[in-house]
């Protein structure tokens, strides 16, 4: 059958802009794009496509849009890889070009000039097109290839006989590849321990674990242990109200902390305001924290309000002690108060945003209690323009205490990176960087121009999800990523980097493309976008360098092998889990078989515990809420989990790692045990992996895992607590064996 007009024009332009006319899930299947599919990314992305009309018109505006600018948006280049080369668009009679002169400049991040000179006369047109009647010629011209890795703004005037305005770029300057710690570079293999923050228990908390928690746990395992890094779950965020708002991977925003893990009672603030402490030390509060930190369950509703309350009464005493004059005209008088003042210019429009948006939300939910998003407020708060710049200005004290959580925050957990400086840690703190962000959330809100609202991204069919999985986050537009010259990711990565020697980019595979599925339809309507990976992997790397911070890409699920090649020569380890690492035949790999450049681990968050997998009890989960399907698909996956336990069991006695008393028949090893727990993970701590984490969940048996992919109020996710309290950990013998043994494998780690 003929392809129509319009469908042709259709096809165009969607692979013009990165839409995938066709892909192959992890099965070998070959999914073919519908045109529905196309029409509602493309839509999503900003253009108009409903007519044959539309379509045409959105790609001539396409295809002279480079032409309409004097130079493109951005530039990156790699270190040390020659002349950086700026295409400029010129308004030039015929002949012209031969006598044009560009005049270029380069300043750096603080606006200073670096660089300046002039190309031409006498420069060859690369490219002649004739736009709205007038001849535009695309010239090139050369800038220095010797500056330093760094962020630059380059500017192009065009002299002489031609016209126009200047064109400015962002011009950046990358490495070749990340940062590798010394100790990576040096081949020691590095073992460490992963937990979720909020699932430490402990005597003092308010209900879940905290950044002092987090410190003696650092010390615990750093100075005690001699583990080489604490592997965190993603830190971002959150509205912290149950059941749809507490996933660390669906944050507010990636770019702030959440302040459910401050520890008032390390705020001189706290302590000197007799209000704060009235309530704080009155029976009936004191009664609730106590039922708080006893409960298995995080209660992120009632841990909030008792912290936010009690915070303002703490930030009411700060400015009391701190600050002289009235707002607006209040002033720092004391050097406690010249830090917050000195953090909130160095995090500067973005914080700003993101506390503006707090104060605004704080009031709309008063004023609006059925609105439930940014979309339902007034139309001049909707978009961070004039109306919201002046609304800050009239609420900048109560701005000022959305700033004043974020810094305290920033500080203790800053403390704790130093902390795991000084315990000789040679990675310490191992953070987690989300793929998004919630659709109307803070960051949502502050970068709508840079999101596409109505798509979802998530992954077609996998092993993870048989059906494709729908996350409901937000994609970022890649087209509009790159005309913003890249400044959300740099951000989000400089606000994320800073805080550890180690992060893990979730879905890394989305700096090369990514799964997005039209709004409302299910993930098998769904197709990749491509992103620009070159440039987005070489910020990665810059930032990387700059932050002194090791990378590790989270790349599970379906990612072609190219990919691969291409972190591994950027020194971004990949990211191998035990429970995935099979030959063809579904036999385990051997640990000389994972690669030199990698994180191992048993599980993750999505997985099943090892007292759990080895129990079955996602399996009897799964079989009582309806979705393991029928009789015949329930005895097949006890069948297939029977069937990995036995070839877990022959990889272990492999590698002569069987516990007494075992063999290779499940039957032989009935449930998990502390030396069976040891053995798998002595398996790990073989293999030629960099680095190897154990979960903190495995050593202490808890049988149930962190979040059941594919559930929200349907199964209790992201609100367990670990049975054993911080205060507990050092005298547990099964934590205490199986780091010595992890120690014992990797000595120098």
């Amino acid at each position: 059958m003929p392809v129509s007009h319009e469908s042709s024009l259709l096809a165009t332009l969607a692979e013009r802009v990165g839409i995938a006319s066709e892909y192959y899930d992890i099965g070998g299947t070959l999914h073919v794009t519908s045109d529905d599919t196309k029409r509602a990314i493309l839509s999503a992305m900003g253009f108009s496509v409903h007519s044959t009309e539309d379509l045409a018109k959105a790609l001539g505006d396409w295809e002279e849009a480079p032409w309409r600018r004097p130079c493109e948006p951005v530039l990156v280049v790699r270190e040390g890889a020659g002349e950086a080369v700026v295409r400029c668009c010129l308004m030039l009679e015929d002949g012209q070009e031969r006598s044009a002169v560009v005049r270029w400049t380069i300043t750096d991040e603080g606006g200073q000039p670096v660089r300046s000179g002039e190309a031409g006369p006498g420069l060859s047109a690369a490219e002649v097109r004739f736009v709205e009647g007038q001849r535009r010629v695309r010239l090139d011209c050369r800038l220095p290839g010797d500056l330093p890795i760094g962020y630059y703004q380059a500017t192009v005037q065009a002299l002489g006989l031609v016209g126009g305005s200047p064109g400015t770029m962002r011009l950046i300057v990358a490495p070749q590849q990340c940062y590798l710690p010394p100790a990576i570079a040096d081949h020691r293999r590095i073992w460490g321990v992963a937990l979720q923050l909020y699932s430490l228990s402990s005597n003092r908390n308010w209900g879940c674990g905290d950044f002092t928690d987090l410190g003696a746990v650092v010390e615990w395992a750093g100075a005690s242990l001699g583990a080489g890094l604490i592997g965190l779950n993603p830190l971002h965020a959150l509205r912290n109200s149950a059941p749809h708002h507490t996933s660390p991977y669906a944050p507010v925003t990636r770019l702030f902390l959440n302040e459910l893990y401050v520890d008032l009672e390390r705020l001189p603030e706290f302590w000197a305001s007799q209000e704060a402490q009235r309530q704080f030390q009155a029976p009936e509060f004191q009664a609730k924290l106590k039922a708080l930190r006893e409960s298995r369950r995080v209660d992120y509703g009632a841990i909030a309000a008792a912290k936010r309350s009690l915070l303002d009464l703490a930030y009411r005493q700060f400015l009391k002690e701190h600050y002289v004059g009235n707002e607006p005209d209040l002033e720092p008088k004391t050097a406690r108060a010249k830090l917050l003042e000195r953090f909130i210019r160095a995090e500067g429009e973005p914080l700003e945003l993101y506390a503006t948006f707090q104060t605004l939300e704080e009031e709309r939910r008063l004023i609006q209690p059925k609105a439930s998003s940014w979309r339902d407020w007034p139309v001049q708060f909707q978009f961070p323009g004039p109306a919201v710049r002046e609304y800050g200005k009239r609420h900048r004290k109560r701005l000022r205490f959305f700033q004043y959580i974020q810094w305290v925050a920033s500080e203790q957990l800053g403390e704790n990176r130093r902390r795991s400086e000084q315990t000789g840690m040679p990675i310490g703190l191992y953070n987690d960087l989300a793929l998004g962000a919630e659709r109307f959330g803070a960051e949502s809100w502050m970068y709508q121009s840079m999101l596409a609202l109505e798509a979802d991204c998530g992954a077609p069919p996998d092993s993870l999800g048989p059906e494709g999985q729908n996350w409901g986050l937000p994609p970022v537009n890649p087209l509009a990523l790159r005309t913003g010259g890249y400044e959300l990711i740099i951000r989000l990565l400089r606000n994320n980097l800073r805080f550890g020697g180690a992060i893990r980019l979730d879905h890394v595979m989305a700096l090369c493309r990514l799964f997005w599925i039209p709004r409302g339809k299910p993930a098998a309507e769904g197709t990749y976008v491509h992103y620009p990976f070159e440039d987005l992997l070489a910020i990665v790397a810059l930032e990387s360098v700059r932050a002194k911070t090791l990378v590790i890409g989270e790349d599970l699920g379906t990612v072609p092998d190219w990919v691969r090649e291409e972190l591994s020569k950027a020194r971004v380890l990949s990211y191998r889990v035990f429970y995935f690492e099979r030959h063809g035949d579904g036999t385990c790999k051997a640990p000389n078989e994972y690669p030199e450049q990698s994180l191992a681990v048993v599980g993750t968050h999505d997985l099943p515990t090892l007292t759990g997998f080895w129990s079955g009890e996602d399996l009897q989960v799964r079989a009582g809420l309806g979705t393991l399907g029928d009789d015949d698909a329930k005895r097949r996956a006890w069948e297939d989990r029977r069937r990995d336990k036995g070839r877990m069991l022959e990889a272990l006695a492999r590698e002569g790692l069987l516990p007494e008393g075992m063999s290779t028949d499940p039957d032989s090893a009935p449930s998990m045990t502390p030396s069976l727990c040891q053995a798998i993970h002595v398996y790990l701590a073989r293999s030629m992996s960099a680095v190897v984490l154990a979960n903190l969940e495995d050593g202490l048996e808890e049988l149930s895992q962190t979040n059941l992919p594919g559930t929200i109020d349907s199964h209790p996710n992201w609100n367990r607590k670990y049975a054993v309290s911080v205060e507990a950990l050092p005298a547990d013998p099964r934590l205490r064996d199986l780091a010595s043994v992890l120690r014992s494998t990797r000595p120098l780690g």
